[in-house]
């Protein structure tokens, strides 16, 4: 697919990009290719190829979901600027 200099300054424009007009026929190439590659993803045949997550098989690191008190409140607050009655005190914004 070939793109024109003048859909090249479209786009710039839709993505508020400001392109210098002697840039034009760069950008314009380069948008080309990107949508050539576009197309040649598209001939892949796929079929029967399960989705993955990453090029190795892997299990994600896990942690049990187990309901703790925490421990350390102290050791918290104490990074806090202000803190009152075992809480982050924070300014008020809605009056």
């Amino acid at each position: 697919m070939s793109i024109d200099t003048e859909t090249a300054a479209r786009v710039a424009k839709l993505a508020r990009i400001r392109v210098e007009e002697d840039d034009l026929p760069a950008l314009a190439q380069e948008f080309s290719k990107i949508l050539d590659f576009i197309e040649q993803l598209g001939e892949v045949d796929v079929e029967g190829v399960e989705p993955m997550v990453s090029v190795t098989p892997m299990q994600l690191k896990r942690r049990s979901d187990e309901v703790t008190e925490g421990g350390m409140p102290d050791r918290i607050l104490s990074n806090a600027p202000d803190a009152r009655e075992g809480f982050f005190a924070v300014p008020k914004v809605v009056e």
